[in-house]
């Protein structure tokens, strides 16, 4: 017991690390946090996730391949820092105001890059997972290139909802193109990415004729989004008073949904 329980440990890290949903973690967290007076702060920990991600996926899966995602990881925010380093004040305060956007929209760029050179950035951290012989299976595939796509899609809606806060309200703070709308489409994704490959599964086993679980309901891929209702209704309450009633209407619309999906779930 004593020998199999670091091995465990060890492959539930190798396990997490394996998950491109963590490749993608410095730029969550630099695009949520990134804003006037915060630009140093959110560049810091991107990279300083980005270079522990990177030193842990070396150690723990010595045979693990680079991911296109990691050098970018590495090349988009050491150049971020270097230039907010070197910048000047006006610089400086254009990429506390614009950055967000920048990097969302890089992110963008990569995901339907790797779709159009047919190497969705999900399929290499995919591949270590699953046995080779279905590498090259039209199942396979056809996940990681709809999980690529949606992370595309969540980005480019995160740097649109950032735009518009930054361009038309002039308030990169505004609690719904800056906060509510990026988190809600990250929120998608990520469930998206977790809820598909078993819905995929499922169905290419009942179309072989095969035994195998029923596809998960519908539900569950929304659950997670109606129970973020509620909170996002308090926090409407808390900090833009002048619409109430739609964050009264958002607590009870969400308490609603989620005992609705929940008996579907």
């Amino acid at each position: 017991m004593k020998t199999e329980a670091p091995t465990t440990a060890r492959g539930a890290v190798a396990g997490f690390l394996e998950n491109p949903v963590v490749g993608m973690a410095p730029w969550i967290i630099f695009s949520l946090l990134v804003g006037p007076g915060r630009f140093e702060i959110a560049v810091v920990l991107a990279l300083a996730t980005t270079v522990v991600l990177v030193a842990a996926g070396r150690i723990i899966n010595r045979g693990s391949s680079w991911k296109l995602l990691e050098l970018a990881d590495l090349v988009f925010f050491a150049v971020l820092a270097v230039v907010g380093l070197l910048a000047s004040d006006s610089t400086r305060r254009w990429l506390e105001t614009y950055a967000g956007e920048v990097s969302n929209i890089a992110l963008v760029v990569i995901a339907f890059g790797s779709m159009a050179i047919r190497r969705p950035f999900t399929l290499q951290y995919a591949r270590e997972q699953v046995d080779p012989a279905i590498w090259n299976t039209p199942t396979f595939l056809r996940t990681n290139y709809l999980i690529t796509g949606v992370w595309g899609l969540a980005f480019l809606v995160a740097a649109l909802a950032g735009a518009y806060g930054d361009l038309v309200l002039h308030n990169p703070n505004n609690i719904w193109t800056g906060w509510i709308i990026q988190i809600l489409a990250i929120v998608a994704a990520l469930r998206f990415t977790a809820w598909y490959p078993d819905v995929a599964r499922a169905q290419a086993l009942r179309k072989a004729g095969l035994p195998g679980p029923e596809p998960p309901h519908l539900a569950g891929m929304f659950l997670p989004l109606a129970g973020l209702l509620v909170p996002i209704g308090i926090a409407v309450l808390i900090f833009d008073g002048n619409v109430w009633w739609l964050g009264v209407a958002l607590i009870v619309g969400g308490s609603l949904l989620t005992k609705a999906l929940t008996a579907h779930d």
